[in-house]
């Protein structure tokens, strides 16, 4: 059977303080009829993305787009049909919305999102909302309070939210040590911590989740840790993608996407390899490889999260 395609545009419109975001209930008579959803619709034949939503948003809830920018591209297989969401987040509208054709909308803070029932093709969305545009990795640091100095510097300077505890030099005890450290100023700062160790180690520090190697993302049969933590893992390639989708990751860094000065013997995979691999990540992805804060913007245009960075933020 040849299955039906739909191409579908949705938009994650947040709240000027960035704290919640739109969902609207689907009515009773249609596919998944009852559960919420990012709204949106179907796209005519003549029709962009952004095109589709600026009609579909204003004949749903009587706003009008300023400002958007893509969030995540997914595709997902129902029996009947394959599914392609092109998923814009919107930061400026006009107008206040409200449920134009009789649906019941409402904003909800983006923390309480997961106690809501969506179709499953909305998942993935539920993910990006919630994550940031950038996502700090520490570089090796011997000494204790130069790491905990510069950790602080890119909380409090550069705002990250969103931190990788990288410290392979680090016995176990050490990184242990260290994770508590980096946990606690995570926390006083608003930001999430994930580490790059053994899954097993949540059990010692209350960590936000884990970010997996590639080898150990490949060694695994089922997701490692409880879904009430996030679980990440580097990827570079499809192979490595189609794992951490298997295994229920919730985000991935891919790399390299250009030449980086700690692996100059590497191919980078430049940015048309790095697209096509994102349009079928089924996940949120940072870009990862000589990737600065000015990349942002690129990198969320060909469907990235955002990017991933040592050197721009290790100052």
């Amino acid at each position: 059977m040849v299955k039906r395609r739909v191409h579908v545009a949705a938009a994650a419109i947040i709240s000027g303080d960035g704290d919640k975001a739109l969902i609207a209930r689907r009515p009773s008579n249609v596919d998944h009829g009852g559960l919420w959803e990012f709204p949106g619709g179907k796209l005519a034949p003549y029709e962009t993305g952004l095109e589709g939503l600026k009609r579909e948003l204003h004949e749903e809830l009587g706003v009008e787009i300023k400002r958007a920018q893509p969030l995540i591209r997914i595709h997902h297989e129902y029996p009947d049909k394959h599914i392609l969401l092109d998923v814009w987040q919107v930061h400026e509208f006009s107008g206040e919305p409200f449920g134009r054709e009789g649906q019941a909308v409402r904003w909800v803070p983006l923390q309480e999102l997961v106690n809501y029932p969506f179709p499953a093709a909305n998942l993935p969305i539920l993910q990006a909302v919630m994550l940031p545009t950038e996502y700090f990795i520490t570089a090796e640091e011997p000494d204790d309070e130069v790491f905990e100095a510069r950790l602080a510097r890119a909380l409090v300077e550069d705002s990250v939210r969103l931190v990788q505890l990288r410290a392979k030099s680090l016995d176990e005890t050490a990184y242990l040590a260290r994770a508590e450290r980096a946990l606690a100023l995570c926390r006083e700062h608003g930001a999430r911590l994930l580490l790059n160790a053994d899954p097993a180690l949540l059990e010692k520090v209350d960590a936000d989740g884990i970010h997996l190697t590639s080898e150990r993302l490949m060694s695994l049969e089922r997701r490692p840790i409880s879904e009430a933590k996030w679980l990440a893992a580097s990827t570079h390639d499809q192979k490595q993608l189609t794992q951490a989708s298997r295994i229920g990751c919730d985000f991935v860094t891919l790399s390299p996407l250009c030449t980086t000065p700690s692996h100059p013997e590497v191919p980078p995979m430049g940015w048309h390899d790095f697209q096509q691999l994102v349009e079928r990540a089924a996940m949120p992805v940072f870009a990862l490889g000589g990737m600065t804060r000015f990349d942002a913007n690129h990198a969320r245009a060909v469907g990235a999260q955002g990017i991933a960075s040592i050197r721009d933020f290790w100052k």
